[in-house]
This record gives C-alpha cells, structure tokens and sequence, in this order.
C-alpha cells in the first residue's frame, strides 16, 4: 500500500470514527503528497464537520473536478452535496440550481436510479413550489425503498414531510418528519449528514407551522447527537429553532440566549442560519417594542425570505405602510402554494388595510385567510384568519360577529400556547365587547395587561393601560418583572446604566470587552422588558433611590 493510499484509509477511518481532527490531519498530508479527488474530498469533509464552511465548499469543488474526470459517478455525488448544502448553509439558490443541474446532466449518461433520485432530493432543495417538493421526494421514496438505500429514503421521507408542512398539512408532514429522524437517529442510514438533514428539516419546519413541541422534544434527543459528532450548522440551527420557539412561547429570557448562541455559532461561514436566528431575534426585539434594534438585526439581509414577513411587521410598527404592503405584495407573488408563509403575509396586509382605514380590504384579506385555512389543518393560519376577520368586523362596528371571530381566535392561539399573540386577542376581543358588556372588557384587558408585563411587551402594556384607562378602570403600569432573572454581571451592568456611560466605559470600569458589555445590555434590556438605554437608566436610578 502507497502512503498516500495508507492516509486515506486513515482518513477514512477517522471519518466513520467521528474524530474530524483525526481526519482532517490524514487527509492533508494525503493531499500533500498527491492531489487526489479523494484527498480533497475527505478534507472538505473534515472542515465541514468542523465548522470551517469556507474551506469545506473549496475542498469538495476541488474534489468535483477531479471527480468528472475520473469517476462521474463520485462527481455526481459530490455536485449533489454542494447544491443541498449551498441552500441549507449558505442560503445561495442560484449557486444550489446550478449545481443540481450540473448533477443532472451527468447522471443521465449514468442510468443509475439512485444517482436520479438523490438528484431529485437536490432539486427539491432549492425548489420554491411545495407541491413539486413533494412529488419529487415521493418518485426519490419509491426508488429508494426498491433499492434498499436507506439513507435516500429517510431523507426523501423528510423532503416530503416539509413541503407537506409548507402546503399547511401539519399532521401529515410532522409524522413524515418524525419517522425520517428517528430512523436517522435510530442508526439506519450509513450516513452521519442523513441525521443533519432530517433534523434540520424537521426543526425548521415545525417552527414555521408553530408546533412548538416537537420542536422542543426532538431538541433534547439531538443533543447527545450534537455532543458526540459535533456539527456547528446542526447545533446553529438547532438552537435558533429552539430559540425561536421560545419566542413565541413566552420565554424571552432563553430565546436571548439560545439565539445569541446560534448567531454566534453561524458567524459569517453560515449566513443562511445567520439569517434565520437574526430574524427570530428580530421577532423578539419588535415583541419587545425595540423596533429600531429590530430593523439594525436584519440590516443586511433584507434579500432573505426569512426576514421579510420580519421586516414587514417592523415597518407596519412604525406607520410606514406603503413599504409594508410593497414588501408584503412582492413577497406574496413568489410564495404561492406555501401556506404558512402566506397566511402571515396575508394577516400583516389585512392590518396595513385597517391602519389605513380601508376596512373591506382587511375584510377581503380576512377571506383569504379563511380559503387557506380549508386546505389546512394549520392551528395558526386558523387563528390568523379569525383574528383578521374579527378586527375587520370590529372595524365595521360588527361587534356581536366581531366577538364569535376574536374569541375563536383567542382559543386557537391558547391551544398553540402562544401567549404574546393571546394577550393582544384579547385587546381586540376587549373593545369588541365592550359597548355590551364592559365588565367583562376589563377582565379580558387587564389580563392581557398581565401577560404583557410580564413578558416585557412594552408597547403593548403601555397601549393596553391606556386602553383600560381610557375605559374607566385603573391600570398603573407594573414595571419590569425580570429583575430576578439578572446574573450578578448584569447587575452590576445596571448599575452603572443608571451613570449614562457607553459601552466601552462600562467595559473599562467592569474589566470586561467591549463585546461581553454589549450582550449584557441586550440582556438587561431583554430581561426587563425595556426598550433602550434611555429606559434602562431610569429603571436603574428608580432602583438606586429605592435601595
């Protein structure tokens, strides 16, 4: 045996061995020796395992080259990694299509099924139409259930079940999802990057269809995966999944966290889950009322589809409604077929009617919210459609229809345990229900008050004691409910807010970088529920004079 020959199988070795080092090491030196497709292949997928993106796409494209000339085969293979892994981690379509054509082409003087079928999964990977996705991934299914590959079926199941996710059938697509993961965890692919795509699937898919709790039951049985092989993109978006998640659960404390760490785990090697954890924390920060931080997270990213529905919501909070509904319209003209994402289109459009006064448009928006919810078993485009139609009908001063409406909304967002979006039900149930039964109002208000305070819901807490006062009943703000929630360093960050220093001030007084400072003070404001400096300060000095 040659050594170049004894270092691949090393590198190999250590590959099936999970020990990446190992691999990495091996398979440069046999690189170093000769520049064999084999080489390069097995150090991209050294770096790949290890976090380094960059270099891992270099290694493979290196690999494909050497590949088309001597084994179209591998080239085949090598092309259909890069188109998945160019939407997945970098979220660059046009370089996915082109690489999935690229493997088409050669694998049709190839006449190997699987090779097609692994080609069809590459294809879906990039496609915007759920309905193709999922008739590509079922042709993938047949060929790899006569073929025995295992690794074809589970991530064909998976394709499937996400479009069917996508198409506003939840049940179904979540039992796909579920079969394909656990059949990848249980160790019935031969393929480590078979348990990646299935749970990535899964975890973002049941975020975009609000089934929080698998998402949260499928997170704990991948992290003995994630600490054993490691995988910086799977534990990337494991934790922005999981953070967003919480998010709309209520647990703003440990979205902070987990989306920061998600963030920082993508850096600038993964910009397409950069993307996705920036958005959620977005999401947070509009929630929050930090509308200006919100629209600082997603500078940059303003071309991605995660961020958009994000983006509307953050220009209908500032009364900016004509770019709103250019976003909402333009976005809506491309996403045809895909429910979910539509429905919050849909429902951000109706609200742009109603702030400008154009109630038979929030009405007719109300619609078509209602049309997708019967080719739906989708809880949350439910509630969306009722929400709308019941504010439109509001609007209308409809109040008795207007009630049926809100109040079936509050009940479906109660069951998707979405609390945010339950309190803010519940203002609009209020002032339906108020000119008849104004007792009852209150209740319903000064309830949602509660969750918006203790959430940190700042804009809505301020416009729900207004709405209270307004209506004859006391409702003096709380204030911050999170100050339990500070670690000693935050503290000692709040304090010195209450002074007025910058940052690098504070890093200087506290010996600390300039960057640990700043996500302390995103911390402190996340955990108060405050919404700037300016109010962090005068909750610190309120603090110190009572102290």
């Amino acid at each position: 045996m040659t050594e170049t020959a004894a270092l691949l199988e090393a590198g190999g070795t250590a590959l099936a061995n999970g020990d990446w080092v190992a691999a990495r090491t091996a398979f440069g030196e046999a690189v170093h020796i000769d520049q064999t497709a084999e080489g390069h292949f097995g150090l991209g997928t050294a770096h790949w395992w290890l976090g380094n993106v960059r270099e891992a796409f270099s290694y493979w494209e290196r690999a494909y080259a050497g590949f088309s000339r001597s084994d179209p085969a591998q080239a085949v293979g090598v092309a259909i990694g890069l188109s998945l892994l160019y939407e997945a981690n970098a979220g660059n379509r046009t370089v996915a299509r082109a690489w999935a054509a690229r493997a088409a082409r050669l694998a049709a003087g190839l006449e190997e099924p699987v090779l097609s079928a692994w080609v069809l999964l590459a294809k879906c990977g990039s496609e915007d139409d759920p309905l193709q996705v999922a008739a590509w991934a079922e042709r993938a299914h047949q060929v790899a259930v006569r073929a025995g590959d295992r690794d074809l079926e589970l991530c064909a199941l998976s394709m499937r079940g996400s479009a069917y996710v996508d198409l506003g059938r939840i049940a179904d697509g979540g039992m796909l999802l579920d079969e394909a993961l656990a059949g990848a965890l249980g160790g019935e692919g031969a393929n480590l990057d078979t348990v990646v795509l299935t749970s990535c699937l899964l975890m973002r898919s049941c975020v975009h269809g609000a089934d929080y709790l698998r998402v949260i039951q499928w997170n704990r049985s991948l992290e003995t995966f994630i600490e054993r092989y490691g995988c910086p993109y799977l534990n990337a978006t494991c934790r922005a999944s999981y953070g967003a998640v919480l998010v709309s659960t209520g647990d703003w404390a440990r979205a902070e966290t987990e989306l920061a760490a998600a963030v920082d785990l993508a850096r600038d090697a993964l910009p397409a889950v950069r993307a996705e954890a920036f958005a959620y924390l977005a999401d947070l920060r509009l929630a929050q009322g930090r509308v200006e931080e919100a629209r600082q997270l997603l500078a940059g990213f303003e071309d991605r589809a995660v961020v958009l529905p994000v983006l509307v919501a953050g220009y209908l909070a500032t009364s900016e409604i004509s770019t709103a509904v250019s976003i909402a319209r333009q976005r809506l003209s491309e996403v045809e077929g895909r429910f979910l994402e539509e429905a919050r289109l849909r429902e951000a459009l109706g609200e742009a009617c109603l702030v400008a006064g154009d109630v038979d448009g929030a009405l007719r928006e109300g619609r078509y919210l209602a049309e997708l919810a019967t080719h739906s078993d989708s809880a949350l485009i439910t509630a969306r459609a009722e929400r709308l139609t019941g504010r439109a009908l509001l609007a209308a001063m409809d109040l008795a229809e207007a009630c049926a409406h809100l109040a079936a909304a509050r009940t479906h967002f109660s069951i998707l345990e979405m609390p945010l979006e339950v309190a803010r039900t519940r203002m609009a149930f209020a002032a339906a229900l108020v000119v008849e039964e104004p007792e009852p109002a209150i209740v319903e208000a000064r309830m949602a008050l509660t969750v918006f305070e203790d959430l940190g819901a700042a804009t809505d807490a301020d416009a729900a004691a207004g709405w209270l006062r307004s209506a004859g009943a006391a409702a003096a703000r709380v204030g911050p409910k999170g100050l339990g929630l500070l670690t000693k360093r935050e503290l000692d960050v709040l304090e010195l807010l209450a002074d007025g220093p910058s940052n690098p001030e504070i890093a200087a007084r506290l010996y600390l970088s300039r960057r640990t400072v700043e996500h302390h003070v995103a911390s402190v404001l996340s955990k108060l529920g405050l919404r700037n400096r300016a109010e962090a300060a005068a909750f610190a000095t309120r603090r110190r004079a009572s102290i």
